[in-house]
C-alpha cells in the first residue's frame, strides 16, 4: 500500500491548483490508496483548510473508485502569520475537526490524526478530545503523529489508535531505533511514513550504490526502490509528496517492484530494517554469556562519572563521548571495535535520554553476542544543578558567565548551560526492559554530608534593603551575625549594566551596619541562560564554597516562588520574609 502526501501542493509559494489536481489524479491512477492532508497545509491562518478543499475538488472530478481510498487529515496546529503553532486543546480540536469535515465535504472523516503533541496541554486531554469526536460520529479512526512509544501506550489506555504517522525512510531510521515502528507492528497499528524519500535529502538516493544497483536490477529508479523497501513491511504505508505528474506516476512503478529475499536482506542491513523485519528474540544475545555492557544514563550532573569510575576500577573499559570527543553515534563503532577485540566488559556513561540514542548501543552489543544492562540515575534536578555548578567552579575558579560557557563548552564538557538539564527533563524516555535491556536498575543520588561549619541567612537583596532601613531589624540582624551567622543577598537586575548594578550594591554595602556578601544577575527573564538567576543556585553555591558555608544548615528568608523552589531543591530551611519581617528578627526563634 502506498499513499499520497499532499502538503507541498498547498504550502509551496508557487502553488497552482490546476496542476495540483492533476498530480492528485495521477497519483490515484498510479495506485495510491491513502490521501494524507491536514487543515494546516496552507500559507497562513487566512488560508486554513486549503489542502483539504483541494483534495475534495480533486476527488469530485476523479473518475476512479472512491470507495477504495482513505482520506486522512489532521488537527492540532494553527498557522498564525504562517508560523506552525501546536494547539492540542480539546475545544480547538473539535472546532478544527468540524472545519475539516466541511472542507473535505464529508460527514465522517476516515482517519483523523493529532498533528502534533502540544507541550502546553496534557497529552491525555488531547487524546480524550479525539475519543469524544469518534464517539460523536465525526471520525471513524484516530491516529497520532510524531509520538513516542510511551505516548502511544498512554493513548491506547484511553482509546483505540488505528495509525501512527512518523518520518521514516532509508535516510531516517529514528523511528526504527526508538521502537515506534516495532511497537506499531506488534500491536496491529498502521505506520504512515512521511518524508519516505528523505525530504530535502532525496537527491542523495540517486548516489547510493545499493539503491542504484537494485534499481538497475528492477528497471526502476533508486527512489522507487526506496519506496518499495518501505512497502515490503506489512504495516508501513509510505506517503511520498510528488508535486509533478511525472513523479506521481512513479508511484505505480514503485508498487510494481517485487523485492526478493536477497534484496530485502541487503536493504535491511544497510538501512536498519532488521529492527522491524527480524523478531527481537532472534536478534538478542544468549542468556548464558559472561560478557556485559553497561549504559549509565542520567541528566547532566546526575553523577554518571562516579558510577562509571567505580566500574572502571572493577575492570570495565570506559567509553565516554566527553572524554573521547565526537558524538554518541561515534561511540558505537568504538564499542564494536572493543567487543571485536575481545573486551568482555564495557561501560558507556552519557545522558542517553531517548530510546533512539540507546538503541544503537543495544543492537551493536547484541550483534556481538553481548547483553546490555542499564543503570539509570534518577537524580533530582536540584542535586544535578549543584553538581554541575560545583564542577564548573572547580574548572573555572568561579561561576562562569553564559558567554564563557558557550566558548569553553566547545572543548570542555564540564561547561554547560542550565538548558541542557531542562532539555533532558523534557525529552527523557524512561528506560524499560522491552527496549532490549537485560535489566534496568534505578539509582537515587545521595549527597555526602557537608563538612562546612558556617551557616548563613540568604536574602533577596531588595528585601534585605527593606530590613536594613528599620533600625530595630538592622540591630537584630547584627546580633545574628554576632551569633555566627553569615549574610548573603542576591539582586536580580535583568538587562541592567553589570557596572551599574555593582555600583548599586557597593553603595548599599556602605549603608548597611553589618557585613553581607552581595551577588547579582543581569540576565533576562524567560528560559534560563545562566546559572546565577534564582531558583538556580549558582551564586549561592559560589558563596558557600568561598565562605565554608553548609547550605543545608542555612536558611532562605524569602517569600517568592524562586525562593521556595531554591530552598526545596537544596534541602534548606525557609522562612517567609513577610512573616519574619513583621514579627521582627529580634523575636524570631532560630
Amino acid at each position: 500500500m502506498i499513499g499520497l502526501g499532499c502538503m507541498r501542493l498547498s504550502t509551496a509559494r508557487d502553488r497552482d491548483e490546476g496542476r495540483a489536481v492533476a498530480v492528485i489524479h495521477a497519483a490515484l491512477d498510479a495506485g495510491a490508496t491513502l490521501v494524507d492532508t491536514a487543515d494546516a497545509y496552507c500559507h497562513d491562518e487566512t488560508d486554513v483548510g486549503h489542502n483539504e478543499r483541494l483534495i475534495a475538488r480533486a476527488l469530485a472530478t476523479w473518475p476512479g473508485d472512491r470507495s477504495r481510498l482513505i482520506v486522512a487529515t489532521k488537527g492540532g496546529i494553527r498557522r498564525p502569520g504562517g508560523a506552525w503553532v501546536n494547539d492540542g486543546r480539546a475545544k480547538r480540536l473539535r472546532e478544527a475537526c468540524d472545519a475539516s469535515r466541511r472542507a473535505l465535504g464529508v460527514d465522517i472523516i476516515d482517519l483523523y490524526q493529532l498533528h502534533a503533541v502540544d507541550p502546553k496541554v496534557p497529552f491525555e486531554t488531547s487524546v480524550r478530545a479525539l475519543a469524544s469526536l469518534k464517539a460523536d460520529g465525526m471520525i471513524r479512526n484516530v491516529g497520532l503523529c510524531n509520538v513516542t512509544v510511551g505516548q502511544i501506550e498512554a493513548a491506547r489506555a484511553i482509546m483505540e489508535i488505528s495509525a501512527v504517522q512518523v518520518s521514516l525512510s532509508v535516510l531516517d531510521d529514528d523511528n526504527l531505533r526508538n521502537g515506534v515502528a516495532e511497537y506499531c507492528r506488534d500491536n496491529g497499528i498502521r505506520l504512515i511514513a512521511y518524508r519516505p524519500l528523505g525530504g530535502e535529502r532525496a537527491k542523495k538516493l540517486a548516489k547510493d550504490p545499493l539503491l542504484v544497483r537494485l534499481g538497475s536490477k528492477h528497471a526502476a529508479t533508486p527512489h522507487e526502490v526506496a519506496l518499495a523497501w518501505l512497502t515490503s513491511f506489512s504495516n508501513v504505508v509510505p506517503v511520498p509528496g510528488p508535486t509533478r505528474v511525472e513523479t506521481a506516476e512513479s508511484i505505480a512503478r514503485a508498487a510494481a517492484i517485487t523485492l526478493d529475499d536477497d534484496d530485502r536482506r541487503e536493504l535491511d542491513a544497510r538501512f536498519s530494517g532488521r529492527l522491524l523485519r527480524t523478531p527481537r528474540a532472534q536478534r538478542r544475545p544468549p542468556d548464558d554469556t559472561d560478557a556485559d555492557v553497561v549504559v549509565v544514563m542520567g541528566m547532566p550532573g546526575a553523577g554518571k562519572t562516579t558510577i562509571a569510575l567505580e566500574l572502571e576500577r572493577q575492570g570495565y573499559d570506559r567509553l565516554n563521548r566527553d572524554a573521547l570527543g565526537g558524538s554518541l553515534a561515534d561511540l558505537v563503532p568504538r564499542l564494536a571495535t572493543a567487543l571485536s577485540s575481545g573486551a568482555r566488559r564495557v561501560v558507556l556513561d552519557n545522558t542517553y535520554p531517548t530510546r533512539r540514542s540507546r538503541n544503537e548501543v543495544i543492537e551493536n552489543a547484541w550483534q556481538h553476542g553481548v547483553p546490555v544492562r542499564c543503570i539509570w540515575l534518577t537524580t533530582e534536578i536540584g542535586d544535578a544543578q549543584v553538581n554541575a555548578i560545583q564542577r564548573m567552579i572547580d574548572a573555572h575558579g568561579r561561576l562562569p558567565t553564559p558567554e564563557e560557557i558557550r566558548a569553553q563548552g566547545k572543548r570542555d564538557p564540564r561547561y554547560l548551560g542550565p538548558d541542557a538539564q531542562f532539555r533532558y527533563e523534557r525529552t527523557v524516555e524512561p528506560p524499560v526492559d522491552d527496549e532490549g535491556f537485560a535489566s534496568v536498575e534505578q539509582r537515587v543520588f545521595v549527597r555526602l554530608p557537608e563538612s562546612a561549619a558556617s551557616r548563613a541567612l540568604v536574602f533577596d537583596f531588595d528585601e534585605l534593603s527593606q530590613i536594613a532601613s528599620d533600625p530595630a531589624q538592622r540591630d537584630a540582624l547584627a546580633r545574628r551575625i554576632e551569633d555566627g551567622w553569615l549574610l548573603f543577598a542576591h539582586a536580580w537586575r535583568p538587562g541592567a549594566s553589570p557596572s551599574d548594578v555593582e555600583a548599586e550594591l557597593a553603595r548599599a554595602r556602605e549603608s548597611f551596619a553589618f557585613d553581607v556578601a552581595l551577588a547579582h544577575c543581569v540576565h533576562p527573564a524567560g528560559p534560563p541562560v545562566c546559572w546565577c538567576r534564582k531558583p538556580i543556585p549558582g551564586r549561592l553555591i559560589e558563596f558557600a564554597r568561598r565562605c565554608n558555608v553548609s547550605v543545608t544548615r542555612s536558611i532562605v528568608v524569602g517569600g517568592s516562588a524562586a525562593d521556595r523552589t531554591m530552598a526545596e531543591r537544596l534541602g534548606m530551611q525557609r522562612m517567609d520574609y513577610g512573616v519574619v519581617a513583621s514579627a521582627g528578627f529580634g523575636t524570631t526563634e532560630w
